[in-house]
């Protein structure tokens, strides 16, 4: 950094400290009421009960294609995102080495954009720091389902078997867990591009973690989808 951490701060007003505030406040906000079961269920928290029964059907069929092929394509979509946010985080790095270039690249466009470099270090390296923690959720996610698909495998064939109930249930508890780290991964990745914004400015911040939140809450329990999934 450019500057010491004292002095970095004197360079950032009290809007850029609320804006950050309601990130960083929003973000495991939004992520414990999606998980919490509370009086209005989440999609998330809906479709683990449909994980649960997954593995309990399963245990009935005799050919076991069908769930291997689905839980193989669970795990292609986080080894997906794993890459995805590798890539990310090696641009957002990059530019994180040339802040000299975008700061002059701002300062050309207008002048509301100028600020010292390490004004630019600061914002690019939270967003390369929210991009790792997604990252992160990603790996541990395709690992997680890889266990999955070892218990899944270790379910007895025969139904009156009962182990294979109890096997069953191990291997949706890990199925779930694999699913809430991805997901934990996503809403980082949401995040990370909200923080995009502050690099016009806090007020642009501001609305895009508001806007992050409202399209969160708003796919988790007042979509289609969640309707489709209640039993009502």
């Amino acid at each position: 950094m450019t500057f010491d951490l004292p002095q970095l701060l004197g360079l950032f007003d009290l809007l850029d400290g609320i804006a950050i505030a309601m990130l960083l406040a929003g973000w495991p906000l939004i992520g414990w009421l999606v998980e919490r079961d509370g009086a209005k269920r989440s999609t998330h928290s809906l479709i683990a009960d449909y994980r649960a029964r997954w593995m309990v059907e399963m245990v009935s069929r005799e050919n076991r294609v069908i769930d291997v092929q689905i839980l193989a394509t669970l795990r292609q979509g986080a080894a997906f995102f794993t890459s995805a946010t590798m890539i990310a985080i090696g641009g957002s790095v990059a530019l994180l080495g040339n802040a000299d270039r975008l700061q002059k690249l701002a300062a050309d466009l207008s002048d509301n954009l100028s600020a010292p470099r390490g004004v630019w270090e600061a914002k690019l390296a939270l967003v390369t720091l929210i991009l790792v923690s997604a990252f992160l959720k990603f790996v541990w996610s395709h690992r997680v389902f890889g266990y999955c698909a070892v218990v899944l495998a270790a379910v007895p064939g025969d139904p009156d078997n009962p182990e294979a109930i109890r096997f069953a249930n191990k291997a949706a508890q890990l199925n779930t867990n694999a699913a809430r780290s991805f997901n934990r991964g996503l809403r980082a990745v949401y995040f990370a591009l909200a923080t995009l914004a502050w690099l016009v400015g806090p007020v642009p911040l501001l609305l895009a973690t508001l806007s992050t939140l409202a399209v969160l809450y708003r796919r988790e329990f007042s979509s289609q989808t969640r309707a489709a999934l209640l039993d009502e």
